[in-house]
């Protein structure tokens, strides 16, 4: 199929669909590849080579800080990019956000540590670590509104995942990497310069993707604003004055993707290697595993979506995420790999059922003139409240109170999503042209 649309003149054809959504795939899974390669970093070497001086539970926290710095950078580059995602189009912008990551995340893999530079370290990692933030918080918008604003609107659910898929493939390949060196170097090499590799080796994916994107045209939807020149001149200011409710709800709903994932990945790697004393390699074996569930739960959701709408499976995904929750230290106190990989499983699997339909939920609840940046911003600020926290507060429950704690933790945020996803309306029937909603 091709598009013939014209954007002030003849328009080059449209891509199919299924091209569309691996541009989609393929731009997430190399972003998040940066991303999580860092957080993976950061539970295993960045508090020795970064905060040599501090005890080791001191650096550890120190190390997820820095994690967590781009979650607050996040915001800013969905601002950032999603003003110019509704002015300028979307594709431009997820070759911008693209370029972005892959800057900083090569830079990182060339940063001195302390033995060398001293405090200019751990300062110059954090503003690398900013960057980044501020370049995924660009990319997932975008990369959404690729497949949802092309999809055909009885299957926008089931094309709105594959953006979805780029969190497990990307945590996949960073964990694999991870467990490829640790795997083939000796302890004191791999903590010297092995895991810079992981770093490095993005420029080569970075290359791949652009390729790729930079042969998309703007999507049907963003192409009809254009044609009637009905762009937002200031998107921000549109998005904070026409949907305030949805934009709050919207974040709220994302809250519990994101705590799953991250106590699931990051904050049990360090758990499970400092305090259960399960090896590192048999804990990145668990979670390289345990993240097809996640990838799994994703398909099943988005593919749901369309039968029987958005707010429904993401409800059920909440109460599902809270009986895991709840069963949580029964599972890992045992201190059991084969126990500790089951509760893996089902934080990732619970995680993949609430995050299928939001590729396709987030976008249907704002109009197309101030979409990439509302939808980007619910998603970041989603992230900032239960993702950049979630290995901190994790760590300091686990270590106050025990792991049962985390377990409640891990319900009460699922109670939370829960809660937005109800009371905001269901738009499985939702037309992606709007200029206006009905419901303004």
């Amino acid at each position: 199929m091709t598009d013939t649309r014209s954007i002030g003149g003849v328009a080059p054809p449209q891509p199919r669909i299924g091209t569309i959504a691996m541009a989609s795939f393929m731009g997430t899974s190399i972003e998040f590849y940066d991303f999580y390669i860092y957080g993976t970093a950061a539970a295993l070497v960045l508090n020795g080579a970064f905060f040599p001086n501090l005890s080791p539970l001191a650096g550890q926290l120190a190390a997820f800080s820095t994690f967590a710095v781009a979650f607050i950078a996040r915001p800013v580059g969905s601002l950032l990019f999603g003003h110019f995602g509704d002015r300028v189009g979307r594709k431009s912008m997820l070759v911008a956000s693209l370029l972005t990551m892959g800057f900083a995340t090569v830079a990182i893999g060339l940063l001195p540590g302390y033995d060398t530079i001293g405090v200019a370290a751990p300062i110059l990692l954090v503003l690398l670590r900013f960057i980044q933030g501020i370049g995924l918080g660009g990319e997932w918008g975008g990369a959404v509104l690729l497949a949802a604003e092309n999809a055909p609107d009885s299957k926008r659910g089931w094309y709105g995942i594959f953006p979805q898929f780029g969190p497990g493939v990307g945590y996949f390949g960073a964990a694999g990497s991870f467990l490829l060196l640790s795997a083939t170097m000796d302890e004191a090499d791999f903590i010297s310069w092995g895991w810079r590799v992981p770093f490095l080796a993005s420029a080569v994916l970075v290359i791949l993707g652009l390729a790729v994107r930079i042969k998309l045209v703007e999507t049907p939807a963003f192409a009809e604003v254009l044609r009637k020149r009905e762009r937002s001149s200031m998107p921000v200011i549109d998005m904070f004055t026409a949907a305030p409710g949805r934009l709050l709800l919207g974040a709220g709903t994302m809250v519990i993707s994101y705590v799953l994932f991250y106590l699931a990945t990051t904050f049990m790697l360090s758990y499970g290697t400092v305090t259960l004393e399960i090896p590192r390699d048999t804990m990145l074996v668990l979670q390289i595993v345990t993240i097809w569930a996640m990838i799994i739960g994703t398909t099943l959701s988005g593919w749901a979506s369309d039968k029987f709408g958005r707010r429904a499976v993401l409800i059920f995904g909440c109460v599902f995420a809270a009986a895991v929750g709840l069963s949580l230290s029964l599972l890992v106190s045992t201190g059991s790999p084969e126990l500790v990989g089951i509760a893996l499983a089902l934080m990732l699997g619970a995680m993949g059922l609430c995050y299928g339909p939001i590729g396709s939920f987030l976008p249907e609840l704002f109009e197309v003139r101030y979409r990439y940046t509302a939808a980007s911003f619910a998603y970041t600020i989603g992230g900032v409240v239960g993702g950049g926290f979630a290995p901190l507060i994790g760590t300091e429950l686990a270590a106050s109170y025990g792991i049962s704690a985390v377990g409640w933790y891990l319900a009460a945020v699922a109670a939370l999503s829960a809660v937005c996803a109800i009371v905001l309306p269901e738009t499985k029937n939702t037309s992606l042209r709007m200029v206006k909603r009905e419901d303004d």
